[in-house]
């Protein structure tokens, strides 16, 4: 929920205001209430804020109001990865407005020697990673001795990605650090720890998690087994046609990689993003992607942070996430700043379990969908839709079908079974048990064989009659 303060409220620069305005923007969100006017003050800051709570512009507009354009650095601000940097020094350049700041971004993967001269033309503001910054510090490319202002952006990341020693040497090198400022999505104890070592009797804001992280976007599970999960991916674009972005998230390189294959055989314009596309192809996937190039990206987690683009209007969770933060964190990719998002979760029976405790954890109001209708004038699904038995099945890959034929017809077990291994000429070890119950006949048949099963009982008659099956 949104709170009732005003970004006027504050005394901010007018080319600030001017920034926000041009925004859109007019109501700050929680954290923004809570740790701007700390920030304006002075203090230094640790604020709890996920990715979607409005975080950037938390350090960011304090930052730009301590700052003028000199061309010498007055703040810096570290990310854990290159994408997130890149959308923090875009957002800080928007919040600005006219106030005529350089903001640079400085990280690696980019042509070094390119990067030391546009840092010689002078900068206000750097936003970047840990290692490259070192590095040009250390070539004598940044002066870390002239910035008053430090900020950590996501420093719980930082912690996992093993930053910390990077973040202590540029600590030690910034000897006129005035301010510092840190967010962070959770609070490890060594978050606390290395809080304490280099921040001067910081305010703590603990906005509220459930508040900040669960945007206002409609949700929906589809149930459905993992060989058809590409066909309702394949409805889901096509009834979003071209009207907006989507994401469609896998846990796994390979699923992305497969997933980008496949659907672009079936017509789609989608490309893929994760870990081991180098840096180049990385910005160039995702500059065409908020180019409007094409309007579907399939991304692994970790490709994803620090994505930011205002025209997502659709999350697919291809597959469910092992964690529940980044459940939270993929369907933030829409319903950004308000605007109309929705989040598909397409959930096989292996999913049902992990699906359930981030409901659990979070309080989620997702609602039981079927796969979504054709779009008028689409007679042919995009994706054919499979033969998929294995989501009824038990443990040792069995499926029991129903028969419309009770005992005194089909005669034994034994005839049952033997009628099946010959019409499929399969293995008995692929037939299962046989039992009877009132007017039907229960058989077990291995999922393998199922489909097979289904076309010899439309083809062949059983005992002298046609018998339909339908699965238990």
């Amino acid at each position: 929920m949104f709170t009732n303060t005003r970004f006027t409220d504050w005394d901010l620069p007018e080319g600030v205001i001017k920034g926000i305005d041009d925004l859109g923007w007019e109501f700050s969100t929680p954290v923004q209430k809570d740790t701007i006017p700390l920030a304006l003050s002075g203090r230094d800051v640790i604020g709890q804020a996920r990715t979607g709570s409005g975080k950037t512009a938390a350090f960011g507009i304090p930052i730009i109001n301590k700052c003028e354009a000199t061309g010498k650095l007055q703040a810096l601000v570290l990310t854990p990865t290159r994408e997130l940097a890149n959308q923090v020094a875009e957002e800080i350049n928007s919040l600005q407005g006219d106030c005529g700041l350089t903001i640079l971004t400085v990280y690696g993967g980019t042509d070094l020697e390119k990067q030391a001269k546009t840092l010689q033309d002078g900068v206000d503001i750097i936003v970047g990673t840990p290692g490259r910054v070192m590095d040009m510090t250390e070539r004598g490319h940044i002066e870390l001795e002239n910035a008053t202002t430090f900020c950590l952006d996501e420093a719980d990341r930082m912690l996992d990605m093993g930053f910390f020693p990077d973040i202590m040497w540029v600590v030690e090198k910034m000897t006129s650090r005035q301010q510092t400022l840190l967010f962070s999505a959770t609070f490890p104890q060594e978050i606390i720890d290395a809080a304490n070592e280099f921040m001067n009797e910081p305010e703590f804001v603990l906005t509220n998690v459930e508040e900040l992280d669960i945007p206002p976007i409609e949700m929906y599970m589809v149930h459905i087994g993992r060989a058809n999960k590409l066909w309702v991916t394949g409805r889901l674009l096509a009834q979003t046609g071209d009207e907006g972005q989507t994401i469609i998230f896998c846990n796994t390189k390979r699923m992305v990689d497969l997933a980008v294959q496949r659907l672009s055989k079936h017509g789609f314009d989608v490309a893929g993003l994760h870990g081991d596309l180098n840096q180049n192809q990385r910005e160039k996937v995702l500059g065409k992607f908020k180019d409007g190039q094409f309007n579907t990206i399939i991304a692994t987690d970790v490709a994803a942070r620090g994505l930011d683009v205002d025209g997502i209007t659709m999350v697919i969770n291809y597959d469910i996430p092992n964690d529940t933060d980044s459940f939270i964190h993929r369907i933030g990719r829409t319903g950004r700043i308000g605007r109309k998002g929705e989040a598909w979760s397409l959930v096989s029976r292996d999913d049902s379990a992990q699906l359930n405790k981030i409901i659990a954890t979070y309080g989620l109001n997702i609602i039981e969908s079927e796969a979504p209708e054709l779009p008028e004038g689409m007679d042919r699904d995009p994706v054919k839709k499979q033969d998929d038995y294995g989501e009824t099945a038990n443990v040792f890959g069995f499926v029991t079908l129903s028969l419309d034929i009770p005992q005194s017809a089909a005669g034994s077990s034994r005839t049952v079974s033997n009628w099946f291994i010959k019409a499929l000429n399969c293995k008995e070890l692929e037939i299962g048990d046989v039992s009877f119950e009132q007017q039907k006949t229960l058989i077990s048949i291995h999922t393998s064989k199922v489909g097979l099963a289904i076309k010899a009982l439309e083809k062949r008659e059983m005992a002298g009659q046609i018998v339909s099956a339908s699965i238990v």
